[in-house]
């Protein structure tokens, strides 16, 4: 499935009207997390049920198409069959208990309640929100799809505007590229992006560190405005823009890094990091979170799929006290960067880890795809398909840029 994103262009009574859509189909998700809080059992059949009791009760539910409603009603059931999966297989603290949105910011259509123009660069939506027909501004061109292709279509807010989502079904094959005959390890950190096997080091860019001066001020504009003015409204949307430039940043940077080390290897081996633990760490928090750890190894796992390569997710735990000559264990602090070890072997410690990496990953040599590897395990090494390894996050590549 291939998302293909549009700027929509319109009225400012059309926006409104996208709001209200999307109002209501937070409004149904609510409902229906209620309705099973208050039944517990309840099944996704019970839930649709439910729906047309609600359509019948509140007029502006009505009006918002059925089949958008039935996609609310989806996310409903998604967090709720989340949460009893967390609890069968005793996932240890929280067990992700399904919470009332209170900002949600798309409405997402199926087959129905929207058309496009005959030249695809409009589209019109007729159910009875009276959104209407909107622009589309981008380079995508829809007439290479069949609209039998399009499968649903999402209306997203962002602080920069308004966009329009068409998910597309397509067979993707793979492409056919040369062997480079070279295979790499990575090992991810703070101070460098990147450093590999081969000890090449890639610069962390440090994109929110850069843009903090310019989010305190926004910030600061936002606290001197009274609540529920227009001026602060306009002054927390100034603010959502510098966000949102930062994260688009870190995601563009990601992923130019993660198709140029595909592309220039055969085999990919990484990290296989729980960013969700390493964040509980307050004093690197920021700065974890600022890497974006996590889209670099999505889009490496997306791109390592679409050319055919192999990557490798490769359990950290004593890569970096490990020494990659003789293989003593040297303990180290953070503020260590030196690799040193007795066997005379001196070597930068990032670099010392990436080699550490790469050795792990050639002990599944004839495998394809994501494995994830545990040095301390006995016997063959557990497999995992390709996104599993990163449950409970969305791997949708829907984004890659058309001149990639």
């Amino acid at each position: 499935m291939r998302v293909l994103e549009f700027k929509a262009k319109g009225k400012t009574t059309q926006y409104s009207a996208i709001d209200e859509a999307i109002r209501t189909a937070q409004f149904v998700r609510n409902k229906c997390i209620r309705f099973w809080m208050d039944n517990r059992g309840v099944g996704q059949k019970e839930l649709y049920r439910y729906n047309t009791k609600l359509r019948a009760e509140f007029p502006f539910v009505n009006t918002l198409n059925s089949h958008a409603c039935q996609v609310a009603i989806e996310w409903a059931y998604s967090s709720i069959a989340r949460f009893y999966e967390n609890c069968r297989k005793s996932i240890p603290g929280k067990k992700g208990y399904p919470k009332f949105k209170k900002n949600c910011r798309s409405v997402e259509y199926k087959t129905s309640g929207w058309k496009l123009s005959p030249d695809r660069r409009s589209i019109n939506f007729i159910d009875k929100k009276g959104i209407g027909k909107l622009k589309l501004k981008g380079t995508w061109d829809l007439h290479f799809y069949q609209l039998d292709q399009i499968k649903r279509v999402r209306l997203v807010r962002r602080a920069d505007g308004y966009y329009v989502q068409f998910l597309v079904k397509i067979e993707t094959g793979k492409l056919d590229i040369e062997p480079t005959g070279r295979i790499v390890g990575l090992d991810v950190g703070i101070k460098e992006f990147y450093s590999d096997s081969n000890g090449h080091t890639e610069p962390n860019p440090k994109f929110y560190r850069a843009g903090e001066k310019r989010l305190k001020f926004r910030q600061r504009r936002v606290s001197r405005k009274r609540k529920g003015s227009a001026n602060r409204k306009r002054a927390i949307n100034r603010l959502g823009r510098v966000h949102l430039k930062i994260s688009r940043q870190r995601e563009e940077y990601a992923k130019r890094l993660a198709r140029c080390v595909i592309q220039s290897n055969d085999l990919v081996a990484y990290e296989d990091l729980r960013i969700k633990n390493l964040v509980k760490n307050h004093c690197l928090a920021k700065s974890i979170n600022d890497a974006g750890w996590y889209q670099f190894r999505k889009w490496l796992e997306y791109f390592g799929v679409k050319f055919g390569k192999i990557t490798v997710a490769v359990n950290p735990a004593y890569t970096s006290e490990e020494c990659s000559n003789c293989g003593t264990l040297i303990k180290k602090s953070l503020s260590m960067r030196t690799h040193t070890c007795q066997c005379g072997f001196v070597l930068d410690r990032d670099w010392n880890a990436a080699i550490n990496i790469l050795k792990l990953a050639l002990s599944t040599v004839g495998h394809t795809g994501t494995w994830v590897i545990d040095p301390n395990a006995s016997g063959d090494s557990t497999s995992t398909l390709v996104g599993v390894i990163l449950l409970g996050q969305v791997g949708s590549m829907n984004e890659e840029s058309s001149c990639l």
